[in-house]
């Protein structure tokens, strides 16, 4: 008998013997700095996104979704605690010596930790940066049975590294030498020769042995609940990729001229435009394995799986070529913005037989809305939210319910980065302040105001002709805002 066949037959009648009664399994997949509009289903033209797309096609397309802020840690901080970042403890990227970033306090309750509270197993696979291993935020702390990956998102920058971390412990790698995630082409080199390039080439890259590991992981845990948190280090910089990715894209004879990193940057690549279309196929293509694992094992149908970002598209220009790729679409702004190309990101939620195939929802929702979300779908809902701001998205996901308290909601942000900015969605409005960090800035805390649902691009800043609604925007950020002694916002703080 074929040996795929084998395995799906025990699957099936190991899921069939556990009855219908077993809690299900969640995937929650966390592309890095993938823009709103790089995949096909959300209107991508020439990146191949099959596998993403067909979980599009087979569950629930969100076109209102927001990352949990600007740039990764903040983001990955209301995800893990739902909280907004008005509330949330981490606000900004803050780096630890000698590898990590600023942790999250003990005392936080996970996401993770919610999910090891009904029993389930919990592994993590990919970027952390929540905090350094032993630290209060280590993975291992914060309700993760395993982890395997990178903890600090630094070190993330190469995909060619000495070693990954599998739980506290080291995992060498086979990169001699490792590659560095930000390095020059040696002074005199002809940048006109990929040869040249060859130079930033590793041996043993790391996103596959992440995947195997997960892979591993489902295996191992088919039998019982678990969570499976899969956050990939793809599309972030640097342009890393296996030669062999890079060839459909180059047999399409893109005008890409190489980028040298003149002027800045991560590590330099002969044909950019390639590398970054060839990451996010590959990306796809590891999405595609953990999806065809949950049909081997028979678990698919009692599986949820979730597909996100945690930002928008890098603003590196010369890298990452934005404008080419359309990454963005009509949204103005990019990563490190609270404009909506900064913010705004694909979400698409697959549950076979209990989400509508092919749905989409225009639903105002968030990363905060995940713990509430989860715990109400795996018949858990939280009966009071005490700390967090997240709401359940269920009725959204179901199509049927209660939709008024979704409706109605707000949702807010803050990024203490970037100069300081701050902003509130609630309707069709949306209020955003810019600059809040800059000395002297007497418009620090003026409004712009734009109605989002007719301009998602927010190019007409209507202020002046709706001062009520301006005024109920000011109301609502202040009351969202709570300061932080780590993460402070001049202008809100000294108001």
């Amino acid at each position: 008998m074929n040996v795929l066949r084998l395995v799906f037959l025990i699957g099936f009648f190991s899921s069939s013997i556990l009855g219908e009664d077993k809690k299900p399994n969640v995937i929650f997949i966390l592309a890095d700095d993938l823009g709103y509009n790089e995949l096909g289903c959300y209107g991508q033209k020439k990146i191949q996104t099959p596998n993403i797309d067909s979980l599009a096609d087979d569950g629930m397309k969100f076109t209102r979704h927001y990352s949990g802020n600007a740039v990764c840690a903040p983001s990955r901080c209301v995800l893990m605690t739902g909280k907004h970042p008005g509330h949330a403890y981490i606000r900004n990227n803050r780096p630890v010596k000698p590898e990590g970033q600023e942790p999250i306090p003990e005392d936080e309750k996970t996401l993770a930790e919610y999910f090891k509270d009904l029993g389930y197993v919990t592994g993590a696979f990919g970027k952390w940066g929540l905090g350094p291993t032993h630290s209060s935020g280590d993975p291992n702390k914060q309700g993760f049975d395993e982890f395997f990956g990178y903890n600090c998102q630094a070190k993330a920058h190469t995909y060619y590294p000495a070693s990954l971390w599998h739980n506290d412990k080291i995992f060498p790698l086979k990169n001699t030498p490792p590659i560095p995630g930000h390095a020059n082409l040696p002074k005199g080199v002809d940048k006109t020769d990929p040869k040249s390039y060859d130079m930033f080439k590793g041996q043993d890259y790391a996103p596959e042995h992440i995947n195997r590991q997960a892979l591993k992981f489902i295996d191992k845990h088919r039998d019982k609940p678990f969570f499976l948190y899969y956050p990939s280090i793809i599309p972030h910089v640097a342009l890393h990729v296996p030669d062999k990715e890079l060839v459909r894209y180059n047999e399409l004879g893109w005008d890409d001229p190489p980028f040298t990193r003149d002027g800045g940057g991560y590590t330099p690549h002969y044909t950019p435009r390639a590398a970054y279309a060839s990451m996010i196929t590959l990306l796809d293509k590891y999405v595609g394995r953990l999806v065809l694992a949950l049909d081997l094992y028979g678990i698919a149908d009692n599986t949820i799986v979730i597909f996100t970002s945690d930002n928008g598209t890098t603003h590196l220009k010369k890298e990452v070529d934005y404008d080419f790729f359309n990454s963005v679409g009509r949204l103005r702004g990019l990563k490190g913005s609270l404009y909506e190309g900064g913010i705004r990101v694909p979400l698409i939620v697959k549950w076979p037989g209990k989400i509508k195939p092919g749905s989409t929802s225009e639903i105002l929702s968030g990363f905060e809305d995940w713990i509430p979300t989860l715990m109400s779908l795996v018949g858990q809902p939280i009966k009071k939210k005490s700390s967090i701001d997240g709401f359940d998205l269920s009725p959204a996901l179901f199509q049927k319910g209660d939709h008024d308290s979704l409706v109605s909601r707000k949702i807010y942000r803050e990024f203490a980065g970037y100069r300081g900015q701050q902003a509130i969605w609630f309707g069709p409005w949306k209020g955003i302040r810019q600059g809040l960090n800059v000395k002297n800035n007497s418009s620090a805390l003026d409004i712009q105001l734009y109605h989002v649902d007719s301009d998602p691009s927010e190019s007409k800043n209507i202020a002046s002709d709706f001062p009520d609604v301006v005024e109920k925007a000011r109301i609502l950020m202040k009351r969202e805002h709570t300061p932080s002694k780590l993460f402070p916002i001049r202008a809100l703080d000294n108001n």
